[in-house]
């Protein structure tokens, strides 16, 4: 073989051998974006899933673009998964968008404020509940390349989110979390067992704004069964669960990605024990459980 087809593959392992990083498995990589470039081949790939394979709607420019973008990428961290034997510098199959609070507070503050009154979050007594020095953390834009959707990947990129909390004192995680569609009633359901099992305590209470605000108490609890509420559940969102969070008062209609969002509050130290750097691929969530990466968060 000539040296000149060799030598990508020699750049990209020399690459991959000296770059910080949080977490490897075999070709895959996990960290932040670098430059800009690194940013746009995750938009590049948020908009493959959100508005090609999904049902999100792009307005013109983000359809001109081929390009999910907003005000706050440019104020986000952006972790990635990097396959290094894909091309001279590798492709970007996985992302989520990390929001730490110290920086929202410097910018425009946090996405989720267009949809929940947050405020709670910034109590005192939720301060106290955080510690001293502990801060918020907002994740969005959850997606992976559905050719990656496996347990390993998606380990390593939560991995990778785990070695982010500890390395920023991250105390609470938050975020919206989505159900497809936007008749609400479609999810009486699950949007009830939420609202009954897993709801915030009250000094945390997270609530939909008013205009936005869709109540969640639907259907009584003798109305379902356990079993068959959570099997109803979006994967991520069982994930999430299976971590200990707590959920928000009142769902919001998305109409841009055609989805019914909950908001998701959830406690940094149960991340930390089972995604820490010792955690074992063989122990994960089932394959079905994690493709929900794929899903906005």
């Amino acid at each position: 073989m000539k040296y000149s087809k060799i030598r990508p593959r020699i750049i990209a392992a020399q690459t991959l051998a000296n770059a910080p990083y949080y977490a490897r498995h075999g070709s895959l990589e996990v960290r932040l974006a670098r430059d800009k470039a690194e940013i746009k081949a995750s938009q590049n790939l948020r908009y493959k899933i959100f508005y090609e394979e999904m049902s999100a709607k792009p307005n013109r420019m983000m359809k001109l673009a081929r390009r999910d973008r907003d005000l706050y990428d440019g104020v986000c961290d952006h972790l990635l998964v990097i396959d290094h034997s894909k091309g001279r510098h590798g492709a970007v199959v996985g992302s989520y968008r990390l929001l730490r609070q110290d920086v929202a507070e410097r910018h425009r503050g946090f996405y989720s404020a267009d949809e929940y009154d947050i405020s709670p979050l910034f109590s005192e007594e939720f301060k106290r509940r955080m510690g001293k020095s502990g801060q918020l953390l907002e994740l969005g834009r959850s997606c992976v390349h559905k050719e990656y959707r496996t347990t390993a990947t998606i380990t390593l990129l939560w991995r990778g989110i785990a070695s982010y909390l500890m390395e920023h004192n991250i105390a609470y995680m938050f975020g919206c979390a989505s159900l497809p569609g936007i008749d609400p009633a479609e999810h009486a359901i699950p949007l009830s067992y939420l609202y009954h099992e897993h709801l915030a305590p009250e000094d945390a209470m997270v609530r939909a704004l008013p205009h936005r605000f869709v109540n969640m108490n639907i259907l009584p609890p003798d109305a379902y069964t356990m079993r068959e509420a959570r099997r109803m559940l979006p994967p991520l969102i069982k994930g999430y669960l299976r971590l200990g969070c707590f959920i928000g008062d009142g769902a919001v209609v998305d109409y841009q990605f055609s989805t019914t969002d909950v908001f998701i509050l959830l406690p940094v130290e149960r991340i930390a024990k089972r995604y820490s750097v010792h955690y074992d691929l063989e122990t994960g969530a089932n394959d079905a459980e994690l493709e929900a990466a794929a899903a906005r968060a």
